[in-house]
């Protein structure tokens, strides 16, 4: 029998007492998913799921008589957190599915754990584990999987896509995050039969789970089988390489700078700004998310701190990585770009008329200012806007 090792999220202050509540040491709740696969595979655990034969309605009665901060996020569907040392725990009462159409799926309570773990997507998911003695349970050979560093269905593929088809990206994500060599046969090739099916999922859906995937220490690999099995291009058919997408993960790795998947997604669409915030938009991201890959998909270059000065350091810091200059986004590093000391009123007070010619001069001068180095010191700067505002002065006679 396998059993759960010890970890410090299971040391987790009140976590013990409301497994106590739920009744676990009446084999009535258990750890699930996420928490027993990452302990399993000595990763670092960021969420905690329990399921329990309890019914929600129970589940909430328990926790609020406790004293236990607990809020109904989604009773319909069975689920119920609790709230324990300012954590929240997901408490889910365990369910079969009565209906499913791709997106969204119909659900009955029931008190089967095998039932439960066999509406889960992947062997390595559907493991659980008592709290008491830590007995992991396994009714698909996940654990065997795990050992194997191998991401596979639950079942017939095809019928497990037909249940969701967003499986079909969460198949290539966690063959990304724990999949070694290639991806299961099986699964590939029924995510490439029903490609097709991402069209009926809402975009925010998707964009959610590519950039999970782009989140990911190295998810190039795992892009290029995709576009090799002609998943995305339903959805995203911009994308038609990962040779920029290396790219700018090996230069983020020399900057030393975290994985972003925006920027990662900007270096996986074409280098027309037009066009790549075009396939951002219809992702619906946010209008910033839009702007910054449109600036991203730019190929011009300048020095770098000018650059931060025109775009900003962010969009800036997209830009030097996507054409692979590690360097440059390091020199960038915690620099904010800097703003002209002088504004309209001190041209007007140096003899500029109000009106249009204010603004114009302006930007001159704050070109010419960014142009020399970004002055600092007021009295030079208060020279060059004399010069600029004398040289606009005579234009105007």
């Amino acid at each position: 029998m396998v059993t759960l090792p010890s970890a410090p999220w299971r040391g987790l202050a009140g976590l013990e007492r409301l497994l106590a509540v739920l009744g676990a040491e009446n084999g009535d709740t258990r750890f699930v998913g996420g928490c027993v696969r990452d302990t399993l595979l000595e990763l670092a655990v960021s969420d905690i799921d329990l399921a329990t034969r309890l019914a929600p309605e129970e589940v909430l009665r328990r926790l609020r008589e406790a004293g236990i901060k607990a809020v109904p996020t989604g009773l319909a569907h069975g689920t119920v957190t609790a709230v324990v040392s300012g954590r929240p725990i997901e408490v889910t009462t365990l369910r079969r599915d009565v209906a499913t159409d791709g997106r969204r799926a119909t659900v009955a309570f029931t008190d089967d754990w095998r039932d439960d773990a066999a509406r889960r997507d992947f062997t390595i998911n559907a493991l659980s584990a008592d709290p008491a003695s830590g007995a992991v349970f396994d009714y698909f050979d996940g654990l065997a999987d795990l050992d194997a560093r191998r991401v596979r269905f639950i079942g017939d593929p095809l019928t497990r896509i037909a249940e969701d088809h967003l499986r079909i990206l969460r198949f290539f994500r966690f063959h990304a995050r724990f999949g070694t060599g290639a991806p299961d046969a099986a699964g590939l090739a029924a995510c490439r039969a029903r490609a097709n099916d991402l069209m009926a999922l809402s975009r925010e859906r998707i964009a959610d789970e590519v950039l999970k995937l782009l989140a990911l220490p190295r998810p190039a690999e795992t892009v290029q089988i995709m576009l090799d099995a002609g998943v995305l291009r339903p959805v995203l058919p911009e994308i038609v390489a990962t040779d920029r997408l290396e790219r700018v993960i090996a230069a983020e790795a020399a900057a030393q700078l975290a994985p972003d998947p925006l920027r990662r997604l900007a270096a996986l669409l074409p280098q027309e700004p037009a066009v790549a915030a075009g396939a951002a938009s219809r992702l619906r991201l946010s209008n910033k998310a839009v702007k910054r890959i449109e600036l991203a998909a730019d190929p011009k270059l300048e020095p770098p701190r000018m650059l931060a000065w025109r775009i900003g350091t962010t969009s800036a810091v997209d830009r030097l990585l996507l054409a692979g200059d590690a360097a440059g986004a390091a020199d960038l590093a915690g620099w904010q770009p800097p703003r002209l000391p002088i504004g309209g009123g001190d041209l007007i007070a140096l003899g500029l008329p109000p009106g249009p010619l204010v603004a114009r001069t302006l930007g001159r001068l704050s070109e010419a200012w960014a142009q020399a180095g970004f002055e600092e010191d007021r009295k030079a700067v208060e020279a060059l806007a004399r010069a600029h505002v004398d040289q606009a002065l005579r234009d105007c006679q």
